[in-house]
């Protein structure tokens, strides 16, 4: 679902006139998610967290696999905290360019350092096994539940063939747009905005 149309997020949504390339995609959208004023962008965090916890109280899980912000990404620490101590969560983390990602046990407040990408991991990188549940950031995404990230491919890896993981892909509503899907491309379980889930 988009924003309804109002003066207060006018220039803050992305009309697609037809279907850019990902690489002109991405740049676009990442230029609308950064325009998005800091006091609505807290907004619409909060609202966020409280659907996505919400959708999860609806499901019995144990294990989850956050994200830490980066590139004006909406921030769930709001939702880290409630999880803190009931479930466990970690973050992914990128072992090499190529592999698959792996995912290190975290909870708020847990030291971190930056792996070879520059993205914070737990100093005490304890690995553990596939989360049930990914809560994945989304550059832009499609009304099919495709998800553009940054190009990178690793959720796409990681998530080949483990058909019983439910991933959660977390935006603002301004970046719904329409690209076209590559053969390796997958759908997630559901896309969860400050609006709400599709």
């Amino acid at each position: 679902m988009s924003l309804p149309p109002s003066d207060s997020h006018a220039g803050y949504s992305f009309e697609q006139d037809g279907i850019p390339d990902k690489k002109t995609l991405r740049r676009q959208l990442l230029a609308v998610r950064k325009a998005i004023p800091e006091n609505l962008k807290k907004q619409y965090d909060h609202a966020l967290c409280l659907r996505i916890k919400s959708w999860l109280k609806e499901r019995a899980v144990k294990t989850i696999s956050v994200y830490l912000p980066i590139r004006n990404e909406p921030d769930l620490a709001e939702l880290y905290e409630v999880l803190s101590g009931k479930v466990q969560m970690a973050l992914p983390y990128v072992p090499a360019k190529d592999s698959p990602l792996q995912f290190i046990a975290w909870q708020p407040g847990d030291e971190l350092v930056e792996d070879a990408f520059h993205i914070p991991v737990p100093k005490a990188m304890q690995q553990v096994p596939m989360p049930e549940v990914l809560i994945i950031p989304c550059v832009g995404y499609t009304a099919d539940r495709y998800r553009l990230g940054y190009g990178g491919g690793f959720f796409d890896r990681t998530l080949e063939g483990q058909d019983n993981i439910l991933t959660v892909g977390v935006a603002y509503s301004c970046l719904k747009t329409n690209f076209q899907t590559e053969k390796f491309d997958m759908p997630l379980s559901v896309i969860i905005t400050e609006a709400g889930a599709e």
